[in-house]
């Protein structure tokens, strides 16, 4: 032990002493005998104890042993000015409080020291030291002065400009969007500095705003030069030496089926009948064939963990040349497979099934479109155009539909919530916005993908290997509970057994609100209620399908999780998997999933960024336009309203002229004091727009 370290457990000893009260810094060198000359020693070791958490000081400069609790986590920024601190593997956030910041900014690491913890309600905070500033670079518009310039952050968390000595502009000029490397992160009254080390272009060129958010999400856009010439030296068409050893599927017809926009097409469907059985197939692209682990390749994909897909493009996880190109199941070309193939009975139970190292060769692409204008719409056109597959799509269709009704049996939570379709024009501008149609062919597609997920996990459980699972755990029980008391107002009940909530209720209060004017009010605090997925090296079960099993096998050119399983699925295989092999995977696999759920959130938040942009920019040509919508949201400060298109805008509570209303946190309502009138979740309104911001990404509505 080092005479630092020495000297701390002496000072924390005599803070802990019973016999003292809190104490100054001169009683503490008196009663240690500490000469004027090493007060600033003592100081560094009082400083030290604080950020430990072992010790606290008053405002008065008094030391004491730290009664509060101290946790390390991750500061998320509100544009509001307070924020939250996310603490791994500690399901409730902690409140902090726009003046208990402590200079800490949008996603820095800091001690927060728990203040209050009041029952049934979030946590609150002070923040009493930054440990590490996770965001070195920030994203946003260039303003310029003669002596100077700065910039406005577009990360509305960021809540001050940041000043740029002239000779670190750049050239920039007034409204380049532009990375700014912060120099000095500001505080006690001083504003951040930094530099510009790129200029992403100006505010009006087509894409620049959409570039801006990937990289204020740090969101990687280029591949380095030595993972695009490795992608081009392994995409080599199908040799035969390459075909050594698989199963030979080319003679079995399959399909894929995708959007007509999609390029990367990673997994491919068959199905015929023997007697009343399916023998369905899921083939999915062998990446791992192609992107070996350690390369330059596969470290990349790592890094990005996922796919990104933006309103205006997509970031792949891995270059065009291999995702676009021999990774991609183009009709009428050999490609390397994994191919789960399942014998399912008229019950939707796996009986059999066969998971092989397989060459195939797709005999169509389909889209989802074609598929059901075949099934759904009975498109004569279309029938006679793909009549050699009519048969086996009919077949898909009836097996889709058991294995739906097997999985909603069972408890699988269904939430029809549509997504966001977003149209441009050719300079980036939003021309329609308008809800994802979910159709019979999506569904087939989801349905085979869920069914060989299972199948997988399952088999690997089992098999007792190191893996990666897709994890979905059970609600927090306060959330459940709040939803309960909630629900019982309408007349609805959750059933729970000592506590424990089994999805089979969930999907029960789905069906009974189906079609009653309360269904998308439940059904959005249902979702609110439950957690939020993840990729574990536990099988953990999978909540929302109410799967014991469940993990991500079909998607490797997009996922990295995916491209991991499929590695250890083909060592067993090929029988390597032996006790180094074990040994080595279970050394990796956690710190791969840790960053693969990491990255997919990193992801959403950024596809979800720039889906609000667009809608503020549409809405923006609609102002003082009236239009009916769905209260979504009730907060102490207004209510969001969804229009049908998706498009969601707040209406402020000072805007509510005709009475003062106050909200009811139990019933997610607004209440007017003297009239008594109600705003509540799921409630039609009609709406007129009045603003927008694409800063802050807002959409305004009033009521009329």
């Amino acid at each position: 032990m080092n005479k630092f370290e020495e000297r701390k457990n002496t000072i924390y000893a005599l803070i802990c002493d019973d016999l003292y009260v809190p104490m100054k810094v001169k009683e503490i060198a008196m009663l240690l005998d500490i000469p004027k000359s090493s007060r600033a020693e003592l100081q560094a070791v009082l400083d030290a104890l604080v950020e430990d958490g072992k010790v606290e000081v008053s405002k008065k400069g008094k030391y004491a042993k730290a009664q509060a609790r101290i946790v390390t986590g991750v500061f998320e920024s509100n544009a509001r000015g307070f924020g939250f601190v996310r603490v791994e593997g500690d399901d409730e956030d902690i409140f902090v409080a726009k003046d208990e910041r402590g200079g800490a900014i949008h996603h820095d690491v800091v001690k927060v020291k728990i203040t209050a913890n009041p029952s049934g309600k979030r946590r609150e905070g002070t923040i009493i030291a930054v440990v590490e500033h996770g965001k070195t670079r920030i994203v946003g518009t260039y303003e310029a002065s003669r002596t100077f310039g700065f910039v406005v952050p577009d990360n509305a968390r960021f809540h001050e400009d940041i000043f740029i000595p002239i000779e670190h502009t750049m050239g920039a000029v007034a409204g380049h969007k532009v990375v700014v490397e912060l120099t000095e992160f500001g505080g006690n009254g001083k504003k951040p500095e930094g530099r510009i080390v790129e200029i992403l272009g100006h505010i009006n060129d087509p894409g620049t705003d959409i570039l801006a958010i990937a990289k204020d999400f740090d969101l990687p856009i280029e591949f380095p030069e030595k993972v695009l010439n490795q992608a081009v030296r392994v995409g080599k068409p199908v040799s035969e030496a390459d075909m050594a050893g698989r199963k030979d599927l080319r003679q079995v017809q399959m399909v894929t089926i995708d959007g007509e926009d999609a390029k990367d097409l990673d997994d491919a469907v068959s199905l015929s009948r023997e007697g009343e059985d399916y023998l369905l197939g899921v083939h999915i692209a062998d990446v791992t064939n192609y992107v070996q682990e350690h390369s330059a390749l596969d470290v990349e994909a790592l890094e990005r963990g996922t796919s990104v897909y933006l309103v205006d493009r997509v970031i792949p996880m891995l270059p065009h040349t291999l995702s676009n190109g021999i990774c991609s199941l183009n009709a009428g070309e050999d490609r390397l497979a994994l191919s789960c193939m399942m014998r399912i009975n008229k019950k939707g139970e796996v009986i059999d099934y066969e998971i092989a190292e397989t060459v195939i060769c797709v005999d169509a692409r389909m889209s989802y479109t074609s598929v059901n204008k075949i099934l759904a719409l009975e498109d004569e056109e279309e029938t006679a155009r793909y009549e050699q597959f009519v048969p086996m799509f009919r077949d898909m269709e009836q097996l889709a539909a058991i294995l739906r009704k097997k999985r909603k049996k069972r408890g699988s939570i269904d939430f029809d919530f549509p997504e966001t379709k977003v149209i441009l024009d050719a300079n980036g501008f939003p021309v329609e916005i308008r809800p994802y149609e979910r159709n019979v062919a999506t569904k087939i597609i989801e349905d085979f993908m869920l069914i060989a997920n299972e199948t997988v996990a399952e088999d690997n459980f089992w098999q007792e290997l190191p893996f990666v699972y897709r994890t979905h755990e059970e609600p927090d029980s306060e959330k459940i509970k709040k939803l309960s008391t909630f629900i019982n107002n309408f007349g609805y009940r959750i059933h729970t057994d000592n506590g424990e909530l089994h999805p089979k209720e969930l999907q029960k209060l789905i069906d009974a609100i189906a079609d009653t004017p309360e269904e998308t009010l439940i059904s959005r605090l249902t979702l609110r209620s439950m957690k939020q997925a993840k990729y574990t090296t536990d099988c953990l079960g999978h909540f929302g399908l109410s799967a014991k099993y469940y993990c991500h096998f079909t998607s490797p050119i997009r996922r990295y999780p995916d491209l991991q399983i499929h590695r250890i699925i083909k060592e067993r295989l090929r029988g390597r998997m032996d006790d180094r092999k074990k040994e080595h995977y279970e050394k990796i696999l956690p710190e791969a999933a840790k960053q693969s759920s990491e990255r997919e959130r990193r992801a959403e938040e950024a596809e979800r960024e720039t889906v609000k942009l667009k809608k503020v920019q549409y809405m923006s040509e609609h102002i003082g336009e009236r239009f009916t919508g769905v209260i979504s949201s009730v907060t102490a400060w207004g209510m969001y309203v969804e229009l049908p298109d998706t498009i969601e805008g707040m209406v402020h509570v000072t805007s509510l002229r005709d009475d003062f209303y106050q909200y009811i946190e139990e019933t997610y309502e607004l209440v007017g004091e003297t009239t008594g009138k109600r705003y509540k979740l799921g409630q039609t309104v009609e709406v007129t727009v009045v603003g927008t911001d694409e800063l802050m990404r807002t959409i305004d509505f009033e009521i009329d």
